[in-house]
């Protein structure tokens, strides 16, 4: 059959085709592979001792809380499994995985990981996706995004390299390694599992598996970006971030939804927002009005009157069961599901100021368009009183951010001139917490 590789390396071939296996194949494990029961710090089964799949594949139409790839984790869906021969049409894309025979093992970020999370309980070690289209596609053609059905092609011969500043690099700090990044953006990050089993699901070679760390490096590779450094520098890491983006624009139209639950889901919207910029795409920029997308970073951040004076506050949304607002109240007024919340504070603040300084620093205050994410980033960098605070142990950092996104911050912040502002403004509410239904209301600066 005709084939071959797009921008980024994955494989395409034209047909429709018979996929006669894979390797390794997918089927039980073998009797050294038992990974023991696994729970999370709450006490929740993630992991079991399970041996009908291992190696899995997917076809995946459109992104669910399940997943056909492995048995151990506790959202295997044996009907989401492929079985081999598989007909694979155009516009489908096979993902096929390989497993970790053993656990705990060491995650692909470890270099930007604490001692305790250095290795991970993941089920996953390796994920790669083959695409079938009905032509021979352009030779610099990005992959379509692997889930659903609707693959619009992009194109690197369309990426608008101006639109990236030529920044100085900090003075503070060492810009990070520019080997790194490109690898942690080498191969296809899978999201479509919408379930915090996902923590436990993402191939340990191929991504990170928390939303902390989904901000953290989508920080930290889009602000290298902007410095000043030669294309071909660039090229590879901007080709993965951007392929990055792709695949989340895709997930959004298979009915993948962010929804904020601790720290889990933030990191999904500024790629997309970034790809639609570099490569001009209209349709990546635009993204759909809520319901039809969601993002946790807008859910958790608004405008209020806070306890001390805040008018930029965070609340947690959802852990477990519904998280109302708390910063209105005095810190001793807190009960123990307010300070929870204010516990995962941490977690998700330190990755998101890298995403509030791109965003500006490329004029895309408007395009985000939740004004309320960006006045909180400019109040946890400002180190405003935190009662609670829980900064995380990140070597070189003061706990605001990664050290070369705080560099970046100090050096650049002030010089962004004001720029326009989103034409929403809004805030999340529970309308009614037995029912568990919420929705966005009308939320201007002070309200």
């Amino acid at each position: 059959m005709q084939c071959g590789t797009f921008v980024t390396g994955d494989w395409w071939v034209v047909g429709p085709v018979t996929v006669t296996g894979v390797s390794p194949m997918p089927g039980p494990a073998n009797a050294n592979q038992d990974t023991g029961t696994v729970k999370s710090i709450y006490g929740t089964t993630a992991m079991i001792d399970d041996r009908r799949m291992r190696n899995g594949s997917m076809i995946v139409l459109r992104a669910s809380a399940d997943q056909g790839y492995d048995s151990r984790v506790v959202n295997y869906d044996p009907l989401q499994t492929v079985s081999f021969p598989c007909a694979l049409q155009p516009d489908r894309a096979l993902i096929s995985t390989s497993s970790n025979h053993t656990s705990p093992v060491e995650v692909l970020h470890q270099a930007l990981m604490w001692p305790t999370e250095s290795r991970g309980a993941l089920a996953l070690k390796s994920a790669a996706v083959l695409t079938c289209v009905a032509q021979v596609p352009p030779a610099d053609a990005f992959r379509p995004a692997y889930a659903g059905t609707i693959k619009p092609l992009y194109r690197a011969s369309a990426i608008q390299w101006e639109r990236l500043s030529q920044l100085a690099p900090p003075t503070a700090c060492p810009v990070p390694d520019w080997a790194q990044l490109e690898r942690y953006f080498q191969r296809p990050w899978l999201d479509h599992i919408d379930s915090w089993l996902l923590q436990h699901m993402g191939p340990s070679e191929n991504q990170v598996n928390y939303g902390r760390e989904f901000s953290r490096i989508n920080s930290i590779a889009s602000l290298m970006l902007l410095l000043d450094v030669p294309r071909e520098k660039n090229e590879k890491l901007l080709l993965g971030f951007l392929q990055w983006g792709i695949d989340l624009a895709g997930l959004v139209h298979s009915g993948r939804r962010w929804f904020a639950d601790g720290g889990h889901w933030n990191g999904r919207k500024w790629p997309i927002l970034f790809a639609g910029m570099l490569l001009g795409d209209a349709n990546l920029q635009a993204l759909p009005a809520s319901p039809d997308a969601l993002f946790s970073e807008d859910q958790q951040t608004y405008y209020g009157r806070g306890w001390k004076g805040q008018t930029a506050l965070y609340q947690m949304v959802w852990h477990t069961f519904p998280r109302t607002p708390y910063e209105e109240k005095a810190p001793e007024a807190w009960d123990a599901s307010d300070r929870l919340s204010e516990g995962y504070r941490a977690t998700c603040s330190v990755g998101w100021p890298g995403t509030a300084l791109a965003a500006l620093l490329m004029n895309a205050k408007a395009l985000w368009n939740h004004d309320a994410f960006f006045d909180y980033c400019d109040r946890w960098m400002e180190h405003d009183t935190f009662p609670e605070r829980k900064c995380l142990p990140v070597a070189g950092s003061a706990g605001h951010a990664d050290p070369f996104v705080e560099a970046m911050w100090h050096m650049y912040r002030a010089k962004i001139p004001n720029q326009p502002r989103g034409s929403v403004h809004r805030k999340w509410v529970w309308i009614d917490l037995e029912k568990r239904l919420s929705k966005f209301i009308s939320n201007q600066s002070g309200e």
